[in-house]
């Protein structure tokens, strides 16, 4: 078997639902990298700038990101900030050159929203090389085939998570999540999102779900068909100790509402990403969808 996480996890056929990091709220600010382990902490950005952007993300439950464009990085002094939410499907861009110019972005996460706008679509592929070869390797040929078709949204980003799932994307403002791809597919599952379907084969989940209501919301795509806002989840209950009982609302063609039963099993211990010492196991969720009332009672009436 391959070094490489993602070709383990490949050749393993680890599955790709629920595995999404969640998240409702991203601040993303260009950077052209070089990008270190921890990309913001290690970005040269002021100490005390930083120390404002993840105070006013962790009290926002929002995401740091940095994003370049694809290519070759350009290194000039004014580039992009943008905060991106989910709920309201909105951003508020800004632009910095000095690094006090971020503090915007901190105070955007705090702010009453006056300044934000509809949302453009974010392609973000995950090619943080230093975080996990992977991401660089699978990524970066992604996010350039991504950026032939769709220039104005595509960015490289820092990690997502998943490193075995390579290439990743990660669509905003909906924060679906997409793994196992490569450049061709990707096109594809882009232009998929972009006309209002989703590509349930490489979908992760919505990062704005937890990974046990993300599992019920992949198995309902698979079985009704959507699109990223089709579904969303209305209530989590454990039933047992690696059960649990979703609720879920769906608009046309899901069903206005479901039942999911979500069971959590743990699959054999594996190098989970390139810069593992040790083997971990990952938990995987097997989603079984309850007949809405409709569709039982026209069973029972056929019998």
């Amino acid at each position: 078997m391959s070094d490489r996480c993602s070709d383990g996890a490949r050749e393993r056929l680890d599955p790709l639902a629920a595995t999404a990091a969640p998240a409702r709220r991203w601040v993303l600010i260009e950077h052209p990298g070089p990008w270190a382990v921890d990309a913001l902490a290690g970005s040269g950005i002021d100490h005390e700038v930083q120390h404002a952007l993840r105070r006013a993300a962790g009290d926002a439950a929002a995401r740091i990101l940095l994003v370049r464009r694809p290519g070759r990085p350009v290194r000039g002094l004014d580039r992009t900030w943008a905060v991106l939410d989910h709920d309201a499907g909105t951003q508020v861009r800004g632009r910095w050159s000095d690094d006090h110019d971020l503090l915007a972005a901190a105070e955007a996460l705090q702010g009453n929203g006056s300044d934000a706008e509809p949302a453009d679509p974010w392609l973000l592929v995950c090619a943080h090389g230093r975080h996990d070869v992977c991401c660089a390797v699978r990524g970066r040929p992604v996010a350039a085939a991504l950026a032939v078709h769709w220039p104005a949204f595509t960015w490289e980003c820092s990690h997502v998570g998943g490193d075995r799932f390579a290439a990743n994307l990660l669509v905003l403002p909906d924060g679906t999540t997409y793994g196992y791809l490569d450049p061709e597919v990707g096109v594809d599952v882009v232009r998929t999102h972009l006309d209002g379907g989703v590509d349930v084969e490489r979908l992760r989940g919505p990062s704005t779900e937890p990974p046990v209501v993300q599992a019920a919301v992949v198995e309902v795509l698979r079985r009704f068909g959507g699109g990223p806002r089709s579904v969303r989840g209305t209530g989590v209950r454990q039933v047992g100790p690696d059960r649990w009982q979703v609720g879920l609302a769906g608009t046309a063609p899901v069903p206005a509402r479901l039942d999911v039963v979500v069971d959590r099993s743990w699959r054999p211990a594996a190098h989970l990403t390139c810069r593992a010492t040790n083997e971990a196991r990952a938990g995987t969720f097997t989603a079984s969808v309850q007949a809405p009332d409709h569709l039982r009672r026209h069973r029972c009436g056929s019998c």
